[in-house]
């Protein structure tokens, strides 16, 4: 029988690799930038074109390299940052496992340009699919330049399972905040399309988390800082009134690598513990720094999961750094013990004995006394006579029965009676025709002729609110309600570019926008029934259901929208209805296309016929 294992052509072997390290046009932007970062750049610039699928350039002013480090970079398992396995445990470094730029050789088109400052001339090779084109001496500044063309160019399924431009230039930018973050040192510029992004000067870390997520972040920061003999923190969270829905303000950088690390983010949850609404969370951007030893950052190929030697110690000084910060800026509440200073006796009055208010009384003073009588009310101290009182019987003047013979008046009667008329509509009537009732203030229940029906109010108020928006999305004839005071919103740049994405849709919904700037945006006008103090929420619910489930190509956004509006607009769970409003849900239910299930695919009621009841009690 013959041998059946073989050695895999490396050009097989590099698409294998490919599918562990690229999986969008996002994790090719990291793998360089971190690239250029090593290089010891203190200058990146990244050009996207179509969110990365035509083109993704990251141009540094670092080192270079020779010509013979140029041609040996495509090489798998090809790295200048380790040479023995020691050197795995003391990494300070990004890139280390030497298959980033063959993995992204072996799916696209590169071109490199570089230059070390000590040569005259640099050089260019052009790759497609692993294969070396060409390699000549070229000019070109100082640095390296990599750009990648039509990724997965030969490899059509793969390319076929990217999303829209607007969701790969999300990522792209989630990676280049990650990158840009974790190095305030650099200066950074970011392009899409021909157009400038972002454009982040050398600047302190605070300057760095304001320049990219906008100037009003500024005045939410609180600072951390504490330091250790195993660890040292240093960053900022965010005050807790401007916590949000969405987890997209939340960054842990460890020895300036971006990690995602539930159980540090547990922490941060525990010192915000009391302060956050629920389904609310905190923002954090917070560096730290640990022996290289202690940290093993080589479980997952992306290197964003990083396992610590002492995860529980790291828990208890993060958590204890945050709460403290809280305190210590006055954010969280705190019992003080010490006496108030506004409560001390001023010195001048130091020693002086305490006097005693005297008060006089007039005891001769008659408020009821006649001016023509004796009695005067006159003022001992001042010999000040008080005014005359008018006779106070007068009061009563005009107030005695006109009727005859003590009889009261028939008005009078039948008004002093009038509480007796509601015995008229206390008719029991009215509770035993009921027809719904609710039930732990979550089910309406109701009757029918084959059994029982139980209704999820949440659920079915969401389908009821959803195609009603679909159907003011579509006819594009919903009401506004205007508001009195306009209300002037601030998002981040991100934020703000997908609701002007869905901007049309919102509006036809009834929302009315103006006044747009980077930061800002003022609404002036919101679907009727919608309370002012929503507004807000359902814009940042909306930022959520967006970005954790963006619509593609083949994917409505009216759809989405309507999701997201009916969610928050719903009536929740806990939430007592009267009689009245029941009944209203019911109907309005059974008036949709699709009554049977909530927006989400989930069913909105269940029927129980009356043999089912019945087997209950066999």
């Amino acid at each position: 029988m013959t041998d059946i294992i073989q050695l895999l052509p490396d050009h097989v072997a590099n698409q294998i690799a490919a599918g562990e390290v690229v999986q969008r046009p996002a994790s090719v932007v990291k793998e360089l930038l971190e690239n250029a970062i090593d290089a010891g750049a203190d200058e990146i610039k990244l050009v996207i074109k179509d969110a990365g699928k035509t083109l993704v350039q990251v141009i540094d002013n670092g080192k270079g390299m020779s010509v013979t480090d140029a041609r040996l970079s495509f090489e798998r398992h090809a790295t200048s940052k380790i040479k023995t396995a020691e050197d795995l445990f003391q990494l300070n470094t990004k890139g280390f496992r030497g298959e980033a730029l063959a993995s992204i050789a072996a799916i696209a088109h590169v071109d490199l340009k570089t230059k070390r400052p000590v040569d005259e001339l640099g050089t260019a090779i052009e790759i497609e699919g692993s294969t070396v084109k060409s390699q000549d001496i070229a000019v070109t500044p100082t640095g390296t330049s990599v750009a990648v063309k039509n990724l997965f160019f030969n490899i059509p399924a793969r390319r076929n399972f990217l999303k829209s431009d607007t969701v790969e230039l999300r990522h792209i930018t989630d990676e280049f905040h990650r990158v840009a973050l974790a190095h305030p040192n650099i200066a950074f510029a970011f392009y899409h399309n021909g157009s400038e992004l972002f454009n982040l000067p050398k600047e302190n870390y605070r300057q760095r988390v304001v320049h990219i997520f906008g100037n009003k972040t500024n005045e939410k920061l609180v600072p951390v800082e504490e330091e250790t003999e195993v660890l040292k923190i240093s960053g900022f969270v965010g005050k807790p009134e401007y916590s949000k829905k969405t987890r997209s303000e939340q960054f842990f950088f460890v020895n300036q690598r971006f990690i995602k690390s539930p159980y540090l983010n547990h922490a941060i949850s525990a010192a915000f513990e009391g302060l956050l609404k629920d389904g609310y969370h905190p923002s954090y951007f917070l560096n730290l720094s640990v022996d290289p030893k202690t940290i093993d950052i080589n479980i997952h190929p992306t290197k964003t999961e990083i396992k610590f030697d002492d995860e529980h110690t790291l828990y208890a000084i993060l958590r204890s750094a945050v709460k403290h910060s809280l305190g210590q800026f006055n954010i969280a509440p705190v019992l003080d013990f010490e006496q108030q200073s506004d409560f001390n006796t001023p010195y001048s009055y130091k020693n002086k004995a305490g006097k005693t208010p005297t008060i006089e009384v007039d005891q001769s003073f008659n408020p009821f006394a006649d001016d023509s009588g004796s009695s005067k009310s006159v003022d001992s101290r001042t010999n000040y006579k008080s005014p005359p009182t008018a006779n106070w019987e007068s009061l009563y003047v005009g107030l005695e029965s006109k009727s005859n013979n003590g009889q009261r008046d028939e008005v009078d009667f039948n008004f002093e009676q009038d509480h007796n008329t509601e015995t008229i509509f206390s008719d029991t009537s009215v509770e035993t025709s009921k027809t719904t009732f609710q039930l732990q203030q979550k089910y309406i229940v109701s009757t029918l002729k084959s059994g029982m029906l139980i209704i999820d109010q949440n659920r079915a108020h969401q389908r009821v609110l959803y195609e009603n928006f679909l159907k003011h999305m579509t006819i594009k004839e919903a009401t506004s309600q205007q508001l009195l005071f306009p209300l002037e919103l601030g998002f981040t740049p991100n934020e703000l570019k997908i609701i002007m994405d869905l901007r049309e849709d919102l509006e036809h919904t009834g929302f009315v926008f103006s006044n747009v700037t980077k930061e800002t945006l003022t609404v002036t006008g919101v679907p009727v029934g919608v309370p002012e103090s929503e507004v807000s929420i359902i814009l940042e619910q909306l930022i959520s259901d967006v970005e954790h489930d963006v619509p593609d190509a083949n994917f409505s956004a009216a759809d989405l929208l309507a999701k997201s509006m009916a969610k928050s607009l719903a009536i929740k769970n806990g939430q007592t209805l009267k009689n009245t409003e029941q009944e209203h849900l019911v109907n309005s239910l059974f008036a949709c296309k699709e009554p049977n299930v909530s927006p989400t695919n989930r069913p909105t009621f269940i029927t129980m016929s009356t043999d089912d009841i019945e087997k209950k009690f066999v």
